[in-house]
């Protein structure tokens, strides 16, 4: 539907009739109204162009028009986005029942037989007119809400980017992963201790995607990312989304064994939650996960350890998933 700015009043009236005399009598019928514009077409191949241009609250169509008959215009009307809701009374010398049941099938809202009453017809334009002008308000206020709500959501996406979080998750992003790891990458550096890493990766992600919908892998990120970070008991522990169906998680000041257990600890809390796999049969969703854990030394850096957590990942999907494999620093 076209939202109109302004479009309050007054009630626009189209009349498609190819007899001029009738198109008169119905302009002397409405001149009367000072809140009615109107506006008549006795040409069909120029209806819709008229109304498009003309913007009426309500068309009043003859139904036997040559070339294109009056059952054509309404569905040229409604296959035409600007016209598509306006309210369409059709005119005709019959009250036959089953041509009424056409023009109704083809999307007309009103049958009125020629020619109506004055107090009649003036009722039925302001009838259709004033439900076709609120229902363009309430649109267009539902779109100014709709808009509102997706400045707001973008908004919020930008502070929590801002301030480090995932937008979807909640947990810290990956953002906020590389300015910690770097932190926490001088600092073991000074003081000589181990810093280790886990990477995280949801296993057959995308046939969950393809089986379930956006909709449940995104809850099935959030609720993985609270595992995740249920699993971390220290101040300087973080919990990560890296990308994608991919966590990381940082364990200053613990050796490899500190890591393992917690790594373990991490894939059976995502075993516990008990969310369906793609392939049914009882299965559940599971995670790989690779740790890498160093003290830092001349010749490495940050990445070397992102290397080693990764190619550890990498051999836990390779070796069957649901799996915690290592590296480490020699």
């Amino acid at each position: 539907m076209v939202s109109q700015a302004g479009f309050h009043s007054p009630v626009r009236v189209l009349v498609v009739d190819d007899d001029p005399l009738m198109v008169e009598r119905m302009r002397l019928l409405v001149e009367a109204y000072s809140d009615i514009v109107f506006r008549g077409e006795c040409l069909a191949g120029q209806a819709v162009l008229t109304a498009i241009a003309f913007m009426p609250t309500v068309i009043l169509q003859d139904i036997s028009m040559p070339d294109i008959s009056g059952l054509d215009l309404i569905v040229r009307y409604r296959n035409t986005e600007a016209l598509a809701h306006v309210p369409i009374v059709m005119f005709s010398g019959s009250d036959s029942a089953d041509l009424k049941s056409e023009c109704f099938s083809a999307g007309a809202n009103d049958y009125v037989v020629k020619f109506p009453e004055c107090a009649e017809m003036i009722a039925r334009i302001r009838y259709h007119s004033k439900s076709y002008l609120n229902s363009v308000e309430l649109h267009a206020a539902f779109q100014m809400l709709q808009d509102s709500q997706r400045q707001l959501a973008n908004a919020n996406s930008q502070l929590q980017t801002q301030n480090g979080l995932d937008s979807l998750t909640g947990i810290a992003n990956r953002r906020k992963f590389d300015e910690v790891i770097a932190k926490e990458w001088l600092r073991a550096t000074r003081m000589g201790t181990t810093l280790s890493m886990l990477m995280c990766d949801v296993d057959h992600f995308k046939p969950f995607n393809d089986t379930f919908g956006h909709g449940a892998g995104d809850i099935c990120l959030k609720r993985v990312a609270t595992a995740l970070s249920e699993q971390l008991k220290r101040p300087a522990d973080l919990a990560t989304r890296y990308g994608g169906e991919e966590f990381a998680i940082l364990l200053p000041d613990m050796d490899l064994h500190g890591a393992m257990a917690v790594a373990e600890g991490c894939r059976q809390r995502v075993r516990d939650l008990f969310i369906p796999a793609y392939d049914g049969n009882g299965a559940c969703v599971t995670i790989s996960i690779g740790v890498g854990a160093m003290v830092p030394a001349p010749g490495h850096t940050v990445f070397t350890l992102i290397d080693r957590a990764d190619a550890a990942l990498y051999h836990a999907k390779r070796s069957g998933r649901d799996l915690v494999c290592f590296q480490h620093d020699a």
